[in-house]
Parts: C-alpha cells; sequence; structure tokens
C-alpha cells in the first residue's frame, strides 16, 4: 500500500469523526502515519494498531518494543498495546482516547478539539501522548507534505453543505406555508364580498310579489337595494296574509 492509498482508505473514517467531536481530521491521519509508518509497523501487522496506543483493545493486546523518552533520552522498552480486528476499530479508540483522556486526567487532549492543525499537534503532545519532544513538529511537517489540512476544509465544507440544504428545505416549506395561505385569504374575501352582496341586492324573482304588496299596502317605497333577509320577512309577511 503506497502513501496515498493509505490517505485514501483511513481519510474517510478521519473526517467522520471530526463531524461527531472536532478532532481534525489531519491530526488523526498524520498520527497514524507517523505511528505506523504508513501502516507498516510490526504493531499494526500484528494488531491493527494505528496509533501505537498502550492497554487492551478490542480483541486483547500484544507486546512489542517500543522507545520512550526519559528526560529528553530515548530508552528502549517492551509495552502491551491494544490489539483490534481492524483499523476503523484503531481510529474510533484514538477519537475516544482524545475526547474522554484518562481516568485521571479526562481533559488532558481536549486542546486538540476544533482547533488548527498546528495548535492540535502541540496540544495532544502536551497532553502527554507522546513523550519525543519533536512530536509536534513531527506531526505538523507530515500534514504540509502530504496537505492532509485539505481534509478538514472538506469536513467544514460538508457541514456547510448540510446546514445549505436544511435552510433551502426551510425555504421551500415556508414558500408553500405562504401559498396555502394566501388561498386561504382570497377564499375569504370572496366569503365576505358574498355577505355583503346579501345585503345590497335587487328583489329576487321568488319575492317580488311580496315586494309589490308591501308597496301596495303603503309600508314601502318600492325598494332597488335592500338585504336577503328583507326579502324573506317580506316574503313571510305575504304567505301570513299581513300584506293583504
Amino acid at each position: 500500500m503506497n502513501p496515498n492509498e493509505f490517505i485514501t482508505a483511513i481519510a474517510p473514517h478521519a473526517i467522520q469523526d471530526m463531524q461527531k467531536c472536532g478532532i481534525p481530521a489531519s491530526l488523526t491521519i498524520a498520527q497514524a502515519i507517523l505511528e505506523s509508518n504508513w501502516g507498516k509497523s510490526g504493531l499494526t501487522a500484528q494488531a491493527n494498531n494505528l496509533f501505537g496506543i498502550k492497554g487492551t483493545g478490542t480483541i486483547g493486546s500484544v507486546d512489542m518494543p517500543t522507545t520512550e523518552y526519559v528526560q529528553g533520552k530515548a530508552t528502549k522498552v517492551t509495552a502491551s498495546f491494544r490489539k483490534y480486528r481492524n483499523w476503523a476499530e484503531s481510529i474510533t479508540d484514538h477519537s475516544n482516547l482524545l475526547l474522554k483522556g484518562t481516568k485521571d486526567q479526562p481533559n488532558r487532549y481536549h486542546g486538540v478539539l476544533h482547533a488548527n492543525y498546528r495548535a492540535a499537534a502541540e496540544a495532544v503532545w502536551k497532553g502527554g501522548y507522546a513523550t519525543d519532544p519533536k512530536y509536534p513538529a513531527k506531526l505538523i511537517s507530515i500534514i504540509e507534505a502530504n496537505r492532509l489540512d485539505q481534509y478538514d476544509v472538506q469536513s467544514n465544507a460538508e457541514g456547510d453543505q448540510d446546514d445549505m440544504n436544511a435552510v433551502g428545505m426551510n425555504t421551500i416549506e415556508a414558500e408553500k406555508q405562504i401559498q396555502s395561505l394566501t388561498q386561504t385569504v382570497v377564499q375569504l374575501k370572496q366569503r365576505i364580498t358574498a355577505l355583503e352582496e346579501r345585503h345590497h341586492m335587487p328583489a329576487p324573482i321568488w319575492a317580488e310579489s311580496a315586494v309589490k304588496a308591501a308597496v301596495k299596502a303603503g309600508i314601502l317605497d318600492t325598494p332597488e337595494q335592500s338585504s336577503y333577509d328583507f326579502y324573506r320577512l317580506l316574503t313571510i309577511l305575504q304567505r301570513l296574509h299581513v300584506l293583504s
């Protein structure tokens, strides 16, 4: 597996974790490159451990030689490292470690969260992830040489696109509601107009004889416009022979 293939294999997992918890994807990828020697280390081959994390993993542990720096001096020691089923588990465990820290210092790596790659590289070292004093410089060099910061930008761009899509959906829903309200207003206006017209209408055919009877009886002058209820009342009076 060449460097490009290695980055392509782990970048999606790094981006996904960045979107979940704010760990820069560039930092995750750079640490995997440095700690696993591009996936070629003995630890990675035997335990799928990309980050040199010690302890017990999802399927146990494996003892491996490693270099520790004590008071600035490199010392060879043997330590137990976590063993995983695959690289995805290793990346997830790395993210959990940076997010949750250790029992005595749960916030020890929180300086990396939502930070730029330079600040994140410094913060992860200060948190005690590695004892090599050149650790931050090595990470930054790997990030810049391979343009890994582009994955941080990509992650942000995807989040922005999600926000834009959400705004677009909200706009469509708002337009639908406006159209519905507009139709309701038009219908209300039509009903109001119809009700108003009922108070100023010529005598309907069914009320003409009642109007004539009322005029003949001297109850009213010939009305040109009146209400529906008025014509209905005259008709009832005629049927009761009040207008005879």
